[in-house]
């Protein structure tokens, strides 16, 4: 007697529900398996939308399409899957006990009921929009949904902005920030928070911070929207919290998501303390024929076990897949957790990241080291272009917890790399000798993560004393007696210098400029270059000639974000 069909329904249809629908169906060509969604289209390529208001390409169905452009609708998904897609359909209900799905046909308010053996919950998460005075005027938005890039893409081409306001200095805020500058609308982006990225530590964010006002766009920081102003029902402008009035005629709220967990919380499902449906590591939910993936869930964090929440789709599609695999296969497939990594294009910058920040890192209590350093991702002679690093690790036992790139090179291939050792639980001695693919196309020959490791080691092994810019500044404004080396050419210095009281003495003079130096070999000298490997081997030298208290300014000048002498 043949097995019946298994009944699969999947609850969302953006990027972890048809994944888990097309997976299950690769495994079994005889499950009946429909998929829910409540907007019109199916699939959407929701990391596109900036680029789609940006107008990096016009035509909004490469936002729903195969790579081999066909449209994924629901007859897309019925020909060639043989999954059933029901657009504008809500799930309203749960009933464990029945195990069925209430559905609701948007346009008209009728009800139905699915009957599932598996079901999955792919409910995403929504925009925040945080209760402000004015938030129902016209011209706000969040860029949540396709629709929402539609209407900004809209108001781009029929040229209804001059100036816009971005609230929410996250990834997505500079991203419509570049988004609405390729729009020629200026753009302020502001942020309640004292730093834009909270994923950056501070002094990477300020270089970011830097680089994004050179394009003529404008950043206000630790200060909040208070209030949308109007006239006519439509936005004028916002009001600061300081009381300050920026005038606009479009705005974007960035300000984050929140899970969609009403649906599985009426059910009776486990919610985690982070806020998320509660999965074990198959994807599984409170309840064994329930799975539950992408922006809704809780997932482990790799490096610290806490659970987190991670609303990035590639982590939605991994996830699905898991689903997919365990639908037909139970317990055969698991997702362990994330590294939490992330990416993103600002202007000429990439700026990417995976695992902890030192400031997350700190608050957790971990007792960690940290170095910065600046480099070309590929030779000058090819063309290299800078990249600034920071990567953080245990310092007891090396292991590495982090690390940030951001700059004009190839930043995508270097945090790529660290996620992967931070996956295998590497330390920064395993990276010191990483055997790295090399060519001067496309790296140095001892490649930008194996230089930020080798400096670790250099600290964490006491070889080199390192000072942050921020510490430099501050005994600067602060009159500290300290002596400080610019040790790069004179050519260099006279082209740009800090201005902070440093005295120039390029390395092959030191040696012979020795007695221009305090005769107090423990005073502090902090000394740096342009990305400060001068600044280290001036700092060996000091140190084999008797100065004991020398510091390396990381980073250099590179990593230097505040004014400078031209």
């Amino acid at each position: 007697m043949s097995t019946p069909p298994l009944n699969i329904v999947v609850i969302g249809g953006s990027a972890a529900g048809p994944k888990a629908a097309a997976k299950a169906r690769r495994m079994d060509e005889h499950a009946n398996i429909t998929i829910i969604q409540k907007e019109a289209d199916l699939s959407m390529a929701s990391c596109g939308y900036p680029y789609y208001v940006g107008g990096v390409f016009d035509d909004r169905n490469q936002l729903i399409c195969t790579s081999a452009g066909i449209v994924r609708d629901p007859n897309f998904f019925n020909a060639a899957k043989r999954i059933e897609a029901k657009v504008l359909t809500e799930a309203v209900a749960i009933d464990r006990n029945t195990k069925t799905v209430t559905c609701k046909h948007v346009p008209t308010g009728e009800l139905t009921t699915l009957a599932y053996d598996k079901l999955v919950i792919a409910t995403g998460a929504s925009a925040l929009y945080p209760p402000i005075a004015g938030a129902d005027l016209s011209g706000i938005y969040t860029l949540h949904s396709l629709g929402d890039a539609d209407a900004i893409r809209a108001i781009r081409d029929q040229k209804q902005a001059t100036r816009a306001v971005v609230v929410g200095g996250g990834l997505i805020g500079f991203e419509v920030c570049e988004a609405l500058h390729l729009a020629g609308i200026h753009t302020t982006v502001i942020e309640k928070m004292p730093s834009i990225l909270p994923f950056l530590d501070h002094d990477l964010a300020l270089l970011v911070a830097n680089h994004v006002r050179s394009f003529d766009a404008d950043i206000i920081t630790g200060n909040g929207v208070a209030a949308f102003l109007g006239d006519n029902g439509a936005i004028t402008g916002v009001k600061l919290d300081n009381g300050t009035e920026l005038p606009c005629q479009l705005a974007v709220v960035a300000v984050g998501v929140r899970p969609n967990i009403a649906l599985a919380q009426a059910a009776g499902l486990d919610i985690g303390a982070a806020g998320g449906i509660a999965v074990n590591e198959f994807m599984q939910t409170s309840d064994p024929d329930i799975y539950a993936a992408g922006d809704c869930v809780e997932c482990t964090s790799l490096i610290t076990g806490e659970k987190v929440r991670a609303p990035y789709g590639d982590i939605a599609n991994l996830q699905g897949r898991v689903i997919g695999q365990n639908l037909i296969a139970e317990g055969s497939a698991k997702f362990p957790g994330i590294t939490h990594t992330g990416i993103c294009k600002i202007f000429d910058y990439t700026v990417g990241f995976t695992g902890l920040s030192a400031t997350r890192a700190l608050a957790l209590g971990l007792d960690i080291e940290t170095v910065m350093i600046a480099g070309l991702d590929i030779p000058p002679y090819m063309q290299g272009k800078l990249l600034i690093s920071k990567m953080i690790a245990d310092r007891k036992s090396g292991r590495v917890l982090g690390f940030q790139c951001i700059g004009p090179g190839d930043a995508s291939k270097r945090v790529a790399t660290v996620a992967m050792a931070l996956r295998g639980q590497l330390t920064v001695t395993d990276l010191v000798n990483a055997d790295l693919p090399y060519a001067p196309p496309y790296s140095m020959a001892l490649d930008h993560v194996i230089t930020a490791a080798q400096a670790l080691e250099n600290k964490l092994l006491g070889r080199m004393q390192g000072i942050s810019v921020a510490e430099v500044k501050q005994r600067v404004d602060h009159g500290a007696d300290c002596f400080i080396i610019d040790t790069r050419t004179p050519a260099e210095f006279e082209e740009l210098r800090l201005g902070i009281g440093e005295v120039l003495i390029p390395q092959g003079a030191l040696r012979s400029r020795l007695h221009e130096l305090p005769q107090d070999k423990s005073k502090e000298i902090i000394v740096y270059c342009r990305v400060s490997l001068r600044g280290y081997e001036v700092a060996a030298i000091l140190q084999g000639h008797g100065w004991n208290n020398v510091k390396v300014m990381e980073g250099g000048i590179a990593a230097w974000p505040y004014s400078r002498e031209k």
